[in-house]
């Protein structure tokens, strides 16, 4: 089946946004906390997409079932997810954080061979390994760029939680799941913010969730193999937009960019020929 001409655009500018939601968490978190970003960008997509839900059309009928796993992909996802990869930024950098969290196409791809029986292919091995390797360059990097090489486990966990895709209701089930705590534990300074890392957080927040809301409208239109190796190109963009944005902030080392450039591969060599 032929892969509509605008399918690989969606792809790209989906990655496009995605890295740049990357860089202004990161700006944002120069003067706030991770959670209050996470607060703003939850809120901004629970907003977002609602109204997107209205625009076409409301959400049509849900079954008890369908709620259940959106409540728990909300919770699992979400929150976990994006609280993860919000702490990750913070406390190992953009460009870091946004390659090691890349690596959800290949747990994705590991748990399909676990729990479904999925075959073990060549590139998929040579993809894991290459991903292994740039991992560890990541993690060499750590005195260099200023963190513990222990600290990669965050946005591993980040991307652990990621291969479920997010909804509307997801994200409100986060919201109120974060905000509940928040309140509960005597946090609410955390949920108000104002100024520039607001305007930070909610620019993110719009971006982010436009790229989730473009990835899942490109791989409607077309397959996995083609749409998940162009988003999963958002670390050579954060890369590239951490050179121009983050001067002063951040320090990309050979490392930094190697280890980068190798994941992205070996998550190409595992999304687009997986099935070879």
């Amino acid at each position: 089946m032929a892969v509509p001409p605008i399918v690989p655009v969606l792809a790209l500018v989906s990655a496009v946004l995605s890295a740049g939601a990357t860089i202004f968490i990161r700006q944002g978190l120069r003067t706030s906390g991770s959670f209050t970003g996470f607060w703003i960008n939850v809120l901004v997509g629970m907003i977002t997409l609602w109204v997107a839900v209205a625009v076409t059309g409301g959400p049509g009928p849900v079954s008890a079932k369908a709620l259940g796993y959106f409540v728990l992909a909300g919770l699992v996802g979400t929150v976990a997810g994006r609280l993860f990869r919000f702490v990750a930024i913070e406390r190992v950098g953009a460009s870091v954080a946004a390659a090691v969290i890349n690596l959800n196409p290949m747990i994705a791809t590991i748990l399909a061979i676990l729990l479904l029986g999925e075959r073990v292919t060549m590139p998929i091995v040579v993809g894991t390994l290459v991903i292994m390797f740039g991992t560890v360059l990541l993690s060499l990097s750590g005195g260099r760029v200023g963190f513990a090489p222990r600290l990669l486990w965050l946005p591993i966990l980040s991307a652990t939680c990621f291969p479920i895709i997010g909804t509307a209701l997801n994200v409100t089930t986060a919201a109120v799941a974060f905000g509940s705590f928040m309140l509960a534990t005597g946090q609410r300074d955390a949920l108000v913010v104002r100024g520039r890392p607001l305007a930070y957080f909610a620019a993110a927040g719009l971006m982010e969730n436009t790229a989730v809301f473009l990835n899942i409208v490109a791989l409607g239109m077309g397959t996995v193999s083609v749409v998940t190796p162009l988003y999963g190109s958002s670390p050579i963009f954060v890369l590239l937009f951490s050179f121009f944005f983050l001067r002063g902030v951040e320090v990309l080392t050979v490392r930094v960019v190697a280890g980068t450039l190798l994941i992205v591969l070996g998550i190409y060599l595992i999304s687009a020929l997986a099935g070879r």
